[in-house]
């Protein structure tokens, strides 16, 4: 089992003086509007516990007011905690002294914001390599880490300009440089996409998973918008008046929501972008390269299908043949080898229905669901798609148990 590179145990933020009347109150259960009431205390965080694995995109979401904010501000100590454990490799950043928090700030944490916090009278290069300045890293060396956080963000030639040369777009990847070259494990981003146009949002969403695949951060990001949630989050928090209500991948709160809040905050979203292959895909009849075409013929007709897949002794996908096929290889006297189809359609399992549809529309036979070695996964069918998309969650549980 991974160990975390973050735990969260038991947080709670409470905003006012003398907070242990609070507290006091939301260990007997109460909500943050009746701790208001009875207090005047202001419930930010409310017993907020889990856990943060290396190199993940873990999402924490929430309308306003729902304590996603401070929560992410805690994590290098902006906020303090009132209660609670926040543990950094197994080290606890509220017990921290002030030299050590320092030190875990600069090595460990940076932090990307909504605003962009762009220095408007130095150059994009002397941005970027702000963080490694503080560090007292040398001119040098930090001007060529600058330099190549740039280029991974797509702003290489510009590193002469000034932040009020560049688009909105331009000025967050020149955020997210910088936190790059600082090289720490820990990317805190809040909101940082959301002052962005819908389109530009979206380069820079495509934009951070194809960096987090190269540079493998662990990324802790804070947003409003279910949709980029979604998209980006290997895992998602979601947050209602301080409490995590849910934590589990996009698809298990798409398919598994656990109240009637969540229900209510997914049931517009596009499930063809969120549910992937591995939801819909169904055990493919498949035979041994060295069967005859007789053999794949017997075992379509009797379990009523009209192709079946291919595989060498390895698993690994060949090809196709149909019924018309093997009956033609029959007639003709030729192999499986000779006769079945090559070029087949093929997708993993993490492909998401909204990208095979096409192939589906378009192909004569099933797609086929493979790994990363062309092993054959199994096969999907433009009925179970369907079924899927219209949003049944019955029948998404049955296509999970099958």
């Amino acid at each position: 089992m991974m160990e975390p590179y973050v735990e969260v145990r038991n947080v709670s933020k409470i905003f006012g003086k003398s907070p242990k009347p609070a507290i006091d109150l939301l260990k007997q259960g109460k909500s943050k509007k009746e701790i208001l009431k009875e207090t005047g205390l202001t419930v930010g965080v409310n017993n907020v516990s889990f856990k943060i694995y290396p190199s993940e995109i873990f999402v924490i979401m929430g309308l306003s007011g729902s304590g996603k904010s401070t929560l992410i501000r805690m994590f290098n100590r902006l906020i303090d905690p009132t209660i609670g454990e926040i543990l950094i490799k197994n080290e606890d950043i509220v017990k921290m002294n002030a030299a050590r928090l320092r030190e875990t700030r600069q090595k460990r944490i940076s932090m990307v914001f909504q605003n962009f916090a762009l220095f408007p009278h130095k150059t994009i290069l002397e941005n970027a390599e702000f963080g490694l300045e503080i560090k007292n890293v040398p001119a040098n060396e930090r001007r060529d880490k600058a330099m190549q956080a740039l280029e991974a963000v797509g702003l290489k030639g510009y590193e002469h300009q000034l932040p009020s040369q560049l688009s909105g777009g331009m000025q967050q990847r020149v955020g997210l440089a910088r936190a790059l070259a600082s090289d720490t494990d820990i990317i805190l981003m809040d909101e940082a996409f959301s002052a962005l146009d819908p389109l530009i949002r979206k380069d820079m969403q495509d934009e951070l998973i194809e960096i987090q695949e190269k540079y493998k951060k662990t990324i802790i990001f804070i947003t409003h918008d279910l949709d980029e949630a979604l998209r980006i989050g290997d895992r998602i928090a979601l947050m209602k008046d301080g409490s995590v209500i849910q934590l589990g991948t996009p698809e298990e709160i798409m398919i598994n929501p656990a109240n009637e809040f969540v229900e209510k905050f997914v049931e517009d979203v596009d499930l063809s972008k969120v549910l992937t292959a591995s939801h819909v895909m169904k055990r493919g009849e498949k035979i041994t390269v060295d069967r005859g075409p007789r053999v794949a013929l017997e075992i379509m007709r009797k379990q009523g299908y009209s192709s079946i897949f291919i595989v060498d002794r390895k698993n690994k996908l060949l090809g196709g043949i149909t019924a018309e096929q093997a009956r033609q290889a029959i007639e003709q006297n030729q192999t499986i080898a000779e006769s079945m189809t090559t070029d087949i359609p093929t997708v993993s399992e993490d492909t998401l229905l909204a990208d095979l549809m096409d192939e589906i529309a378009t192909s004569n036979l099933p797609i086929s669901v493979i790994d990363d070695e062309q092993r054959f996964k199994g096969i999907v069918i433009r009925g179970a798609v369907i079924g899927a998309l219209s949003g049944n969650k019955d029948s998404l549980n049955e296509l999970e148990s099958d």
